[in-house]
């Protein structure tokens, strides 16, 4: 069997294991949003059906499939319950970007265990010191969604780089457990199963090896492609994560929609007795909805196709970076439209903790108020580089 068949057989068992959780995800997405975390028992499996490995190095044990299973499993994770996908979107693409620091990161963070898990949080809130060997590191972090189940985090923090022009740019710092405390702040309205609290960090030392600058993986550029040197690892870094907070919201849409046509089929007017499904502007609603869906779902495929073709060719033009990251970012505003549609004709009932369209409607919500979702500043820069302006984006 050639690898090309391995792969495509892998891929196929690893997306039907996440079919296969769907309902026990919802089983147990009630107790996850009352502990406002994902549960210990929910990433043991999400480990044991290798969902972590998919992007992993093979350097420690992993797959190094496609995105396009990453998103699926995350996509499909989400119709069970997008709390916990979200987690699992998150966490699994830390094992991707390790790929790309020094490999004496990764051996700090998987030489004994290569099963351990990374949280992060990119804001660049954090404060750097150089000094012999690494840095002085310090600061507060908002988000660090998963982060209760996990070894090691991701920060940021900018600095001004020695060959820079004097201005502070990001960096991110690799920061074992024991060098920082998670604060529980997370009490949202929505995502509530993602535990996404905050970290704290006094005056730690970061060696410099466990520190990788954002600009060289914008330029791909960067210390661990040597490595790794598959295509998986020749891909900019945001074309991959900005899809890990843009996906789940697919799912959890999908499984909004399935929820609504069950319930409105034999359902009536309270007032007048009348069938709510031979409503056309119900049935106007549902047929906009299911279209945004179709988009979304042609849209994803379509780009991560691309996203593999490229990371084959090494053809990376600025401004089809610039609309990729565009299309991404964009994608959550269309859920909400879409499931603000579901909510709006879900009656009195909805408005009832517990309900699964509500839920959506909150969850899909929260996703839109990541920074990575919001759809203007890349709207903004495509139309400009349309009219010759530079690309001002290195989130790309």
């Amino acid at each position: 069997m050639d690898a090309a068949r391995e792969a495509h057989d892998l891929a196929a068992m690893l997306v039907q294991r996440a079919r296969d959780m769907v309902p026990v995800l919802r089983e147990r997405e009630a107790a996850a949003i009352a502990a406002r975390q994902v549960s210990a028992e929910t990433i043991r499996d999400f480990k044991d059906a290798g969902f972590f490995k998919v992007l992993q190095p093979r350097n420690y044990g992993g797959f190094e499939l496609s995105p396009a299973v990453y998103c699926t499993i995350a996509k499909t994770l989400a119709e069970g319950c997008m709390g916990s996908a979200w987690v699992y979107g998150v966490v699994a693409v830390h094992n991707w970007q390790m790929a790309l620091f020094d490999p004496q990161a990764a051996d700090d963070v998987w030489g004994k265990d290569p099963s351990v898990l990374i949280s992060s949080s990119y804001m660049p809130t954090g404060k750097a010191v150089a000094v012999a060997g690494g840095y002085r590191f310090s600061g507060r972090w908002q988000f660090s969604s998963g982060s209760q189940h996990c070894d090691w985090v991701i920060l940021g923090a900018n600095m001004v780089a020695p060959d820079g022009d004097g201005t502070p740019e990001p960096y991110n710092f690799l920061v074992p457990r024991t060098d920082y405390e998670i604060v529980d702040t997370w009490h949202t309205m929505g995502l509530c199963p993602t535990g996404s609290n905050d970290i704290v960090i006094e005056d730690a030392f970061v060696p410099a090896h466990r520190v990788i600058r954002e600009r060289d993986m914008f330029a791909m550029n960067c210390p661990g492609h040597a490595a790794n040197p598959g295509p998986l690892y020749r891909i900019p870094f945001a074309q991959v994560f900005n899809r890990t907070v843009s996906t789940t919201s697919i799912g959890s849409l999908r499984r909004a929609l399935d929820i609504f046509v069950r319930a409105t089929r034999e359902k009536r007017a309270t007032y007048s007795g009348a069938r709510l499904a031979a409503d056309t502007t119900i049935q106007e609603a549902v047929a906009e909805v299911k279209l945004i869906l179709n988009d979304l779902e042609l849209r994803l495929a379509s780009d991560l196709a691309e996203l593999d073709a490229r990371s084959l060719s090494g053809d990376w033009p600025i401004e089809r970076r610039a609309e990729l990251g565009h299309h991404t970012t964009a994608m959550v505003s269309r859920c909400v439209t879409a499931v603000d549609q579901l909510m709006l004709f879900s009656g009195g009932k909805a408005i009832y903790a517990g309900n699964p369209i509500q839920r959506a409607f909150l969850d899909i919500h929260c996703a839109r108020a990541h920074v990575a979702n919001n759809p203007y500043p890349y709207a903004r820069n495509v139309g400009a580089m349309a009219f010759g302006y530079d690309n001002d984006c290195m989130d790309l």
